[in-house]
């Protein structure tokens, strides 16, 4: 079993390893006295592993109930945040029982952000599903829910306990929802460590637990150093920006998450090739890439209309928005622009 361990406030283990989700309640159970754990989980998740989950924390000596809620991005929002604090209360959930996040990246998410503020706080679990939660939201402790305006408008910094990664999850996923993962990697691959695009391109599943270890030994080294999301850790953003503008404009339906990255990754770096900022061949590497991945590069929404939906990302600062730049491959820096100075830059 791989191991890494974020130095956070708290800190806590992440275990990678085939096989993991039946262990789960031990793994668990050391890590807490807690005597009622909730599996918080979706519909399309819940009927693969929610029992194999029960099962598991029932032999560690947990009393389980689960709360089931519909899958998709349009869940991530207060009505069904809502309707997880009622559920809590009227299980008599108390500030020393735990949630467990058993799904993809909008479980863990809404998962979190309830934990955190559930009582003023409670500890939690994840047990990521997907490819781009276990290299990527799973870890870090950011949680929010949406709001119509944005994504993940509405937050709290919140670590989890322990997180979970059982690879053989992911041979569940479709083609679809895999790639999804995948155009997060890339976007390690661009930022810190060019050794990951080899790997995706030699086969993804072929090398999967490398590839998880060294995305999230990426990011427990950027969270270390900033936490909250004050510096380094917006390196970790590289195509979000014009990602969540392009998901909001399509309504969160016909471009998935990893996708818009994918698009995002390839706007911002064709930008600042045409800036000087960016070397040609760092761009060309990407489309490369992206391309044998079959992870599209563009999409049909005029770019003008993009943009001022960027205004509105939660990167957004007073004085401007931050964006990250792909200098090389391997190699980034972070720029802050004034909106106009923003908007110029794709000009």
């Amino acid at each position: 079993m791989r191991t890494l361990t974020i130095q956070t406030s708290p800190s806590y283990n992440i275990f990678i390893q085939k096989g993991l989700l039946s262990k789960a309640g031990e793994h668990i159970r050391d890590i807490t006295t807690a005597k009622t754990a909730v599996i918080v989980t979706d519909d399309a998740v819940a009927p693969l592993y929610a029992k194999t989950v029960q099962k598991s924390l029932q032999n560690a000596g947990f009393f389980v109930e689960t709360f089931v809620f519909p899958h998709g991005e349009e869940s991530k929002c207060h009505k069904v945040l809502i309707a997880l604090y009622d559920f809590l209360l009227q299980k008599g959930v108390t500030r020393s029982d735990l949630l467990v996040a058993l799904g993809g990246g909008v479980v863990g998410d809404l998962t979190g952000f309830a934990a955190a503020s559930y009582m003023r706080g409670i500890d939690f679990v994840m047990i990521p599903t997907t490819l781009l939660s276990q290299v990527d939201s799973s870890v870090g402790g950011k949680t929010a829910v949406n709001l119509q305006e944005g994504k993940n408008i509405v937050g709290a910094f919140w670590q989890p306990r322990l997180v979970l990664c059982d690879p053989d999850t992911l041979l569940s996923l479709s083609e679809d929802i895999l790639k999804d993962g995948v155009a997060e990697c890339v976007k390690y691959g661009f930022i810190r460590d060019e050794k990951i695009l080899d790997l995706l391109l030699d086969g993804v599943m072929k090398n999967i637990e490398e590839i998880i270890t060294r995305c999230i030994a990426i990011k427990k080294q950027v969270v270390e150093r900033d936490e909250h999301d004050h510096g380094e850790r917006m390196i970790l953003n590289f195509g979000h920006t014009l990602a969540h503008a392009i998901e909001r404009y399509y309504h969160y339906q016909t471009y998935t998450h990893g996708k818009a990255v994918a698009i995002g990754m390839v706007y911002i770096t064709r930008a600042a090739v045409k800036q000087g900022a960016t070397p040609k061949e760092t761009f060309d590497k990407m489309l490369a890439v992206l391309a044998a991945l079959g992870l599209p590069t563009s999409c049909d929404a005029p770019l003008e209309e993009l943009l001022p939906l960027c205004a509105r990302d939660k990167k957004r600062e007073t004085s401007g928005i931050n964006i990250i730049l792909a200098k090389q491959v391997g190699q980034c820096e972070i720029v802050k622009k004034p909106l106009n100075e923003f908007y110029a830059f794709f000009q």
